[in-house]
């Protein structure tokens, strides 16, 4: 029996509509989640001109609706954080340990942004008649959504606070992720963070949580510098927009640590022209993690790679949402995570243009779109 969804829809075009979906039952590996809250990030605006409809958004919690009957790790009734890297745990990638990118189901390494396995049933959701793809496997913007199993994680939490589970699944796992599973950072390390937007933010509190002795943060707004410290930056700079390449801000960097640079520097902005920069600002044999996910081509200096310098682009923080969503819930119940403070507003789905708006204006370090 269909049930029909507000949703927020994509056409492709650059634009969104806020209408109904209809959605099936779900098959024996699926289940139907009734959203409580979704995160937004640019992301999301950047599917508006995918060039196809689709259900939007991929951050999100909610509560079981339904479940298909081959389901055994959640039933009605329970909470859980959505992801959108689905593994299917026997490719070569998944046997390797690198759920996140499944080479079968995740929708960036194996379709492309576009419809894998890793998806619920194409045709069980439909938009005008017609079946309609979920963003990235989920379509969290969305008053229910049709998930495979994997693409869910049980929450034990009374009272869960659903805005702030929402963000884990993907912008705080990215930050997180980035410098635990990725970078590895070891404790009393010095770091630099370019860019203080949402993923920065989240890369600057996991390095307080993993121990950094120093964290540099570095942007060109005063406010997500403040902001930066109420994160855990020990030390803020103010970049100039004609500083090329962040050459001077990489001058100020290494007198501040002794002419050596840092243990590690993030590169968290997704400016392109800036992707070489982390590796300008760390030691000899440091480490350059680009974050934020630059996908075009630059030209890089080879010589900045001088001595030992390694550089990584890992993708959703190495993610394996079974063991880190966890992790994350008891960080944040301890109050080292600070999803709370994140969160600068919340939204009615009716009110995503707004949101967007506010994205795009910095005026949020994450908005969230919560549903009755």
């Amino acid at each position: 029996m269909s049930k029909l969804s507000k949703s927020a829809i994509a056409k492709g075009d650059g634009t969104f509509n806020i209408c109904e979906v209809s959605i099936s039952d779900p098959e024996p590996d699926e289940v139907l989640v009734k959203m409580k809250a979704a995160g937004l990030c640019h992301t999301d605006y950047d599917s508006l001109s995918w060039g196809k409809p689709i259900v939007m958004g991929h951050e999100g919690a909610g509560v079981v609706e339904q479940v298909g009957a081959a389901v055994t790790s959640v039933k009605p009734g329970d909470q859980v954080i959505l992801n959108w890297a689905t593994p299917c745990m026997y490719c070569f990638q998944c046997q390797e340990g690198n759920q996140h990118i499944c080479e079968n189901n995740s929708p960036v390494v194996a379709g492309g942004n576009g419809h894998t396995p890793g998806q619920a049933t194409l045709g069980s959701t439909k938009w005008e008649g017609n079946p309609i793809e979920r963003s990235f496997n989920l379509g969290t913007l969305s008053e229910y959504t049709l998930v495979k199993e994997s693409a869910v994680v049980k929450v034990e939490e009374a009272n869960l606070n659903f805005s702030a589970a929402s963000i884990i699944s993907c912008g705080v796992m990215t930050g997180y992720g980035s410098v635990v599973n990725a970078a590895k950072l070891k404790a009393g390390s010095s770091v630099v963070v370019l860019g203080c937007g949402g993923v920065g933010l989240n890369v600057i509190n996991a390095c307080q949580i993993a121990g950094a002795s120093r964290i540099i943060a570095v942007d060109i707004n005063p406010a997500k510098l403040e902001m930066a410290k109420m994160f855990g930056a020990t030390e803020v700079i103010l970049a100039e927009k004609d500083d090329v390449g962040l050459i001077s801000v990489s001058g100020k960097v290494k007198k501040m640590l002794v002419g050596r640079g840092a243990d590690y520097a993030f590169e968290c902005t997704a400016i392109p022209a800036l992707g070489a920069a982390p590796l300008t600002m760390i030691r000899n044999a440091g480490t350059a993690v680009q974050v934020s996910g630059i996908e075009e081509e630059i030209t890089i200096d080879m010589r900045l790679f001088e001595w030992d310098k390694i550089y990584i682009n890992p993708l959703y923080g190495k993610c394996r949402p079974q063991i880190d969503f966890p992790v994350l819930m008891q960080l944040y119940k301890k109050g080292q995570l600070k999803l709370d403070q994140m969160i600068s507003k919340e939204y009615r789905l009716d009110d995503l243009q707004q949101a967007f708006d506010d994205m795009l204006a910095g005026v949020n370090a994450k908005g969230v779109i919560v549903f009755p």
